[in-house]
């Protein structure tokens, strides 16, 4: 049976514990500064290509008030 009571043994914790680890982050940041957005521009649409439609389905969509019978 699991003994509930005392917490399981974890790894041993050298470094401090995680205060330590943020006030390192917090030392490190600063050197490790982002770079400059660089701007973006609009891409422009691609031109479709490729695309072909079987005789049938084009009567069939053709039929069909909400496409453009």
């Amino acid at each position: 049976m699991t003994n509930l009571k005392d917490p399981a043994p974890g790894p041993a914790d050298d470094e401090g514990g995680l205060d330590s680890l943020r006030g390192d982050c917090a030392r490190m940041a600063p050197h490790w500064a982002a770079p400059e957005p660089a701007p973006s521009r609009p891409a422009s649409p691609p031109l479709p290509h490729g695309v072909s439609v079987p005789p049938a389905s084009a009567r069939l969509l053709d039929a069909l008030p909400d496409y453009g019978g």
